[in-house]
């Protein structure tokens, strides 16, 4: 069977719209894709530990030669990697935080880009010196913000490192099937967030129903 991993990064529970955003894609996505398993990958909600210095000497040294502490500063590494591994379909459920992401969700980032993992490293070419090790898998990127004009053109685009930032980092994993909504307003405009709601959980529907066939 193939896999969806689900991945939320809000600390909210029942009152997380981003959250609630992933689990609407999981059910439209198993009502029209069964042969899939769900794996959930709880970000916001669990700690995942901060990049350390045993952490940094284990990841750029060949495994034979880590000491035991560096094996164990790099197992929640190694298991967050195999998850997005041995997924087929990644879906990311995050709000917007100080314009940007939430601090747990750069914490995962941290784990999971890795070289020799998910990136290949080369000094041949500086301007382009990254290669993904991630392919042939799809990135569903369902964001969540308290108010709108963040898009291309908009009056806040210039403020949203949210957006390029996650295309960027899923893109040098070599990740370059993405699709993203976005559920704007909540904070400030209740009448824009339901129109934005509306609009965001037929675009869910969509996408679960097609995608397979556009494989």
């Amino acid at each position: 069977m193939k896999n969806l991993l689900i991945i939320n990064a809000s600390p909210r529970g029942e009152r997380s719209t981003s959250r609630n955003l992933t689990n609407l894609f999981g059910t439209k996505w198993i009502e029209s894709n069964p042969d899939y398993t769900i794996q959930h990958r709880e970000v916001g909600q669990e700690a995942i530990p901060h990049v350390s210095e045993l952490w940094i000497a284990g990841a750029f040294k060949p495994a034979e030669l880590r000491t035991e502490e560096e094996v164990n500063a790099l197992k929640i590494s190694d298991q967050l990697i195999a998850e997005l591994k041995a997924a087929d379909v990644i879906v990311l459920g995050t709000p917007m935080y100080n314009w940007s992401i939430p601090s747990a969700l750069k914490a995962y980032l941290d784990q999971v880009i890795r070289a020799n993992e998910t990136i290949a490293i080369s000094n041949a070419d500086p301007k382009n010196p990254y290669t993904g090790l991630l392919k042939n898998k799809k990135v569903y990127l369902l964001l969540t913000r308290g108010n709108a004009g963040y898009e291309k053109g908009e009056f806040y685009a210039h403020m949203n490192f949210q957006t390029d930032y996650l295309k960027t980092v899923f893109n040098i994993m070599g990740i370059t099937d993405i699709q993203e909504v976005a559920l704007n307003g909540s904070a400030f405009d209740q009448e824009l967030f339901e129109q934005s709601k509306k609009d965001v959980h037929f675009n869910i529907a969509e996408m679960a129903a097609n995608t397979e066939r556009k494989s």
